[in-house]
């Protein structure tokens, strides 16, 4: 069975604040202010859609938004969202199963790598790197591999209770960042959130 959040749909942003305040909408709102003006942008995995609020609020007109959610249920909430002028295309399937015609400006992905096997993201990661336009940015956050005793007992909790409830495929983080590396993408800025457990950057490819 594959990775799907509807069973936590109505209560994944709750329950995220209550484990880590408000570090994981920190670390996503700062990717915002590197989304150009007038920019396509792919938002892969994006839950809820309360990011769509918040970038509206940068933008009030002028991107065109590709929102690609797995979880039925969370692409019901997404729909609710204010985008205000923006154009939106929401698209309710894993996004290894969706081509495109065209490419992408701005790619963003928070907290989405977290949940695959390390075979499962080097693929994931090589359809989205094929989707963004060269010079174009990543924008990326997720959790990081982790050093000290409280992060590693964190992780491993989240990671359980989510195969759980989720049938995620992870039992640890992949690492995401040697792809980027190893595609050859340049790091742009960079910010740490919950005690460097969490990291944000913005790549260009």
């Amino acid at each position: 069975m594959s990775a799907n959040y509807d069973n936590s749909a109505w209560f994944y942003d709750r329950l995220s604040r209550i484990v880590y305040g408000h570090a994981l909408i920190r670390a996503q709102v700062y990717l915002l202010e590197f989304i150009p003006a007038d920019a396509t942008v792919l938002i892969v995995g994006g839950g809820s859609g309360w990011i769509l609020d918040e970038i509206a609020k940068r933008h009030p007109a002028g991107l065109r938004i590709t929102y690609v959610e797995v979880s039925t249920k969370m692409m019901a909430q997404a729909k609710k969202r204010n985008a205000c002028g923006n154009s939106i295309v929401f698209i309710n399937d894993a996004i290894e199963n969706v081509s495109f015609g065209s490419s992408f400006d701005v790619v963003l992905t928070a907290f989405l790598f977290d949940s695959f096997s390390d075979l499962t993201m080097k693929w994931v990661f090589g359809h989205i790197h094929s989707l963004l336009k060269p010079g174009g940015r990543w924008l990326y956050s997720d959790f990081r591999l982790a050093k000290k005793r409280w992060q590693r007992l964190l992780l491993k909790s989240m990671l359980n209770f989510f195969r759980v409830i989720c049938h995620i495929e992870a039992s640890q983080l992949p690492d995401v960042e040697r792809q980027f590396e190893l595609h050859g993408y340049t790091i742009v800025e960079s910010r740490t959130f919950f005690k460097d457990f969490v990291i944000s950057k913005v790549y260009r490819k």
